[in-house]
């Protein structure tokens, strides 16, 4: 299931685009379960669901210092609240701009038009 806008929705703004872009090749690198749960919490009628399990893995990226809880929790629930919360959306952006400089080999690489 591919996260962009339905033909309805009007053309998002370019750097949201870019924004969901980006997305969309980090949620290609993930381990094929990984990627079927997050695609099934980014779908419209989830956003209840992703603001509680947002909101629980940005309490356990800043609580990463205790045992089994980590600092990879923080990026994911920004991740998932950036679909709902336009102060999470900017911060979301900026993180997978810095991702796509910094370590251009955790995002799968741009698929081309198919002809």
């Amino acid at each position: 299931m591919d996260i962009s806008p339905t033909p309805a929705t009007p053309a998002p703004h370019p750097a949201e685009s870019l924004r969901r872009r980006r997305l969309e090749r980090l949620l290609r690198r993930l381990p094929t379960r990984g990627e079927q749960a997050m695609r099934w919490l980014l779908q419209p009628g989830r956003a209840a669901l992703r603001f509680v399990l947002g909101s629980l893995l940005i309490i356990g990226g800043v609580l990463s210092f205790l045992p089994v809880l980590g600092l990879w929790m923080l990026p994911l629930g920004v991740i998932l609240l950036s679909e709902d919360v336009p102060l999470f959306r900017r911060a979301s952006a900026r993180m997978l701009e810095w991702i796509e400089r910094r370590h251009p080999n955790w995002l799968a690489p741009e698929t081309g038009p198919t002809s």
